[in-house]
């Protein structure tokens, strides 16, 4: 009976409030219980950095925005400034990539330093949050390389401007027009309407074959036994013609050239011409000089180089016919 009674006592006594707080108090908060204490240290400390941090933290960020907001009117205003000096229509998707890229890799970087700055006055310790950063950067390149491959190489061509939209170039073994072009792929169509999709990684050597001018190498064949003196008037007339004609004088950049012969036998001599033109516009100009070619030489009674002269060999007596 005694002993019941004492653990009732005991029991009794943890049923009040004011020892079930001073046993919270004793097991669970720092100081030995000191509540009072801890408030106060935790009001000076959210005061001291009230006065002191949360300003160099508000400061930072502003600073930040502020220099973002310069960098893209300044990206924004060279952008369109290069635009202006540029030909209507030429490169002028590539420049604003080019600016959009280089606006974004920028303000991540502030953006970034200004987190690492913010993160040091609220105390925390930044030495293991980067290591940890650059091994999962170094894990992330390993396993893309191909992508930040694609990505440089592309921004190095759109910043030189090896080629734009609309160019004839050969690159990655493959030829065609460039319909589209990105930081990740170039997408050339050929003569026949295949679409060939090339990542930008596998360019080594662009062979751009529309840029600023194109030329085109026409070649006439006539008899050799035609006065070379008068194929050669001929073929300058027509030039002359075509070079002032209404329809193609703003075609061809630079009046068209007769070196003369180029090459001779089986009976036939062949001329040369030589043409410059605008980008891709060579194929109009050379179907327009073909037909008055042929036209003049009508006229003047020009012969053609005659067919040539086929050997059949009898295998069987060793005879020619």
């Amino acid at each position: 009976m005694r002993i019941l009674r004492r653990k009732r006592s005991r029991l009794g006594c943890y049923n009040q409030p004011a020892d079930m707080m001073n046993l919270l108090q004793v097991n669970f908060l720092p100081n030995g219980g000191n509540l009072p204490a801890l408030l106060r240290d935790w009001r000076e400390d959210t005061m001291n950095f009230l006065r002191h941090d949360a300003p160099k933290i508000v400061l930072v960020v502003l600073a930040a925005y502020v220099v973002t907001r310069i960098l893209r009117a300044i990206a924004r205003k060279a952008a369109d400034l290069h635009i202006k000096k540029l030909p209507p229509g030429v490169r002028v998707q590539q420049v604003r990539t080019v600016a959009s890229v280089i606006t974004s890799i920028s303000v991540f970087v502030i953006f970034f330093v200004a987190a690492l700055e913010i993160l040091g006055l609220l105390g925390l310790n930044l030495g293991p949050m980067l290591a940890s950063a650059g091994i999962a950067g170094l894990a992330i390149g390993f396993g893309a390389q191909t992508l930040v491959h694609d990505f440089i190489n592309g921004f190095f061509i759109l910043l030189e401007n090896q080629y734009d939209i609309g160019d004839t170039i050969r690159a990655a073994g493959v030829k065609g027009t460039v319909e589209r072009m990105s930081l990740r792929q170039t997408v050339l169509r050929d003569e026949d309407g295949t679409v060939h999709t090339v990542p930008n990684s596998v360019i080594q050597i662009v062979s751009n074959m529309t840029r600023d001018w194109s030329q085109l190498a026409l070649r006439v064949t006539v008899a050799y036994s035609e006065p070379s003196d008068k194929i050669v008037r001929l073929l300058h007339e027509v030039a002359d013609e075509v070079r002032h004609d209404p329809n193609f004088a703003d075609e061809i950049v630079s009046d068209i050239q007769v070196p003369g012969i180029d090459k001779v036998g089986n009976g036939e001599a062949e001329y040369l011409m030589l043409i410059k033109t605008r980008p891709n516009k060579q194929f109009p100009v050379s179907r327009e000089l073909r037909r008055r070619i042929k036209q003049c030489f009508e006229k003047n009674n020009i012969r053609a180089a005659g067919p040539g002269r086929i050997y059949v060999m009898d295998t069987g007596t060793g005879q020619a016919s």
